[in-house]
């Protein structure tokens, strides 16, 4: 816990504040305590996310349900504003390290009969959430408290309310709710989210408890290879004791409908009690120990005047020192009580393992302590100079693109497909990945390739053997056969289109070409963010059905196509459009030609330019 500073409020509603807890995407967090001594942690949304509107109904509307949830393994709400000027929640307080902190810093990987509590007491936590309506959509580490009594699920509702214009894990003021090492492959690719998508997060949560380890990778390999790993690839089992395997094999399964209910593993996994090694039930009696040592110099700042420079003093006086005293040191000593205490058995009950021969390998967890990079692929020889996203055009020009190449490169050892790389021309989009060959300070050559997305499906063919030459730090040389380009430095993460490009835009009809009917006729096109591979180009044409003889009758088409981000630069390069079954009507036109976008200033309105991957006119779009 941090102290607070001059810029921050003495209190918020009916808490005192004590200290800063931390601060992140959404908002700050507050330690702080009620009028009736109860510790709680108070999240106060950021001033650009109040000002939203439509993100204030949302989070007014999520803070109602979670205070429906209830259940063990999740703080409850004990108080919230969503009306006022910066809008908060108090939730709480849990006092227990994270489960990132135990593993990643302290203890190292947890023993198999822990990680199974462990599962089991999220999945009981996530029933309760699921149960109320909700999706926690950014289950990872450290957004998992350890107690005595159990592991905690915290930071959920205010990442629902983010949410303000999709269904699906992309929004529209440019974030992607989750983590990238612990996302889902649904969420990565910006879809509608359901619970099978907290079960999967669990599943990666659960290795990284069981090795220290994140099964796809970490950002340090990419954030766009990491969410490429979690689409396409296998996840990275070799360290997981093979008890545990088939539990998460389970929970991994690329298909929602294949993994199992929050219910059903609740059912399934028997627990112990103790729960927690020794070590680690230490850990949590000298973690309460410094909160409440931390609270008792704040109050007793607080109380004497001296509450730092600028901040008055707070009239509420603190417990007795001598009471105080006594609380910390029973809970000490309940803490050393909990350590000497003997351990339960635990009765293994395995979920079933869809394939027996892959279960798991010999290899046994680290030593405490012994967790290494947090990192699922091994340690490599690609220099520091050449990670990281680089695009170029092909054929063409850089102001109109023919045919254009994106390519990020992660860390790996020789053999190991480091490489992802996207390859657009007129009526195809192809990605894949490409194994390391060699590496030196100055050339990087990738050889065998393999083919994971083909846009139209089965119309593309693995990569040749490429060759990258740096010319500069943000300039290399791409070579493929007879084939040269230069390729620059490019955007990667999970927030890769520019500002102005994002939001609604339609296009206006001419009266002149559309006569008296024009408004029959509808174009609108919507770009949500997201990373390289995610779907972020959507557009809607609605426009009259004809008969046989092309005459206009009276009913309508209503066509949906999306087309999927291939490139970060300017102009902004999409794949070929595809159409939507679900939100289009049989007998659609086709549209099926990749495209790159730029925004600029038509008669002082913003207009969006769609100009096909081909000679042509671009589309006119206006912002809605």
């Amino acid at each position: 816990m941090e102290p607070l500073n001059a810029e921050d409020p003495v209190s918020i509603g009916p808490f005192r504040l004590l200290g800063r807890l931390g601060a992140g995407g959404m908002g700050r967090v507050f330690l702080a305590r009620s009028a009736g001594g109860r510790t709680v942690a108070v999240k106060v949304v950021h001033a650009e996310l109040a000002a939203r509107d439509e993100f204030r109904r949302r989070f007014a509307r999520e803070v109602a349900a979670l205070e429906q949830v209830g259940g063990t393994g999740t703080a409850p709400v004990l108080g919230s504003d969503t009306a006022a000027e910066s809008p908060w929640v108090a939730v709480g307080y849990v006092p227990g390290p994270s489960l990132r902190a135990v593993v990643g810093d302290e203890f190292g990987p947890l023993p198999a009969a822990t990680v199974r509590t462990l599962a089991s007491g999220l999945a009981r936590a996530l029933t309760h959430v699921h149960t109320a309506g909700l999706v926690h959509r950014d289950l990872k580490p450290s957004n998992v408290l350890l107690t005595v009594d159990g592991p905690q699920i915290i930071d959920f509702g205010i990442a629902r309310a983010v949410e303000t214009v999709t269904d699906g894990g992309l929004t529209s003021t440019g974030a992607v709710v989750g983590s990238p090492g612990f996302m889902s492959p649904e969420q990565v690719r910006g879809e509608k989210l359901t619970a099978a998508s907290d079960i999967f997060c669990l599943g990666s949560v659960l290795v990284y408890a069981a090795t220290g380890q994140a099964p796809f990778g970490t950002a340090d390999s990419g954030v766009h290879a990491t969410m490429f790993r979690i689409a396409h690839d296998e996840p990275d089992l070799g360290d997981l004791p093979a008890e545990l395997a088939g539990l998460v094999r389970a929970c991994l399964a690329k298909d929602p409908a294949a993994r199992p209910t929050a219910a059903e593993l609740v059912e399934t996994i028997t627990v112990a009690d103790p729960w927690l090694p020794a070590e680690v039930l230490a850990r949590l009696g000298r973690h309460a120990a410094r909160v409440l040592e931390a609270e008792a110099t704040t109050s007793a700042g607080a109380t004497d005047g001296t509450a730092g420079p600028g901040r008055p003093g707070d009239p509420t006086p603190p417990p007795a020192p001598t009471a105080r005293k006594r609380r910390r040191g029973g809970l000490i000593a309940a803490a050393t009580a909990l350590v000497v205490a003997a351990a339960a058995t635990l009765t293994y009950v395995f979920w079933p393992d869809p394939d027996p021969g892959t279960g798991g390998d010999k290899q046994k967890n680290r030593a405490a302590g012994q967790t290494g990079e947090v990192s699922a692929r091994p340690s490599g020889i690609v220099a520091a100079t050449f990670l990281g996203a680089w695009e170029g055009v092909r054929s063409g020009s850089a102001d109109h693109p023919r045919e254009t190449a994106r390519i990020e490169i992660g860390q790996g050892a020789a053999g190991s497909k480091v490489a992802v790389y996207v390859q657009v021309s007129e009526e195809r989009l192809c990605m894949g990945r490409s194994r390391l060959v060699s590496a030196d300070e100055d050339k990087v050559v990738l050889g065998e390739s393999d083919v994971t997305t083909s846009v139209p499906a089965q119309r593309c063919t693995p990569a040749a053997h490429q060759t990258l030459t740096l010319r500069s730090p943000d300039v290399l040389e791409w070579s493929s056969g007879a084939a040269k380009a230069i390729f620059r430095k490019a955007g990667t993460g999970t927030s890769v289109v520019p500002e102005p490009l994002l939001g609604r835009w339609k296009m206006e009809n001419d009266p002149l070409i559309f006569g008296r009917n024009r408004d029959r006729y509808s174009d609108e096109v919507t770009i949500t963010q997201g990373p390289v591979g995610a779907a972020v180009f959507r557009r809607v044409h609605v426009y009259p059905r004809t008969d046989d003889e092309g005459n206009e009758t009276s009913e309508s088409l209503v066509c949906t196509f999306t087309a999927i981000l291939a490139g970060t630069g300017t102009p902004l390069v999409v794949g070929p459009s595809t159409a939507v079954p679900d939100a289009s009507d049989r007998g659609c036109e086709r549209a099926d030609i990749s495209g790159y976008l730029a925004v600029d200033r038509f008669k002082g309105r913003e207009r969006l330019l769609v100009f096909p991957m081909m000679d042509g006119e671009p589309g006119e779009y206006y912002r809605v």
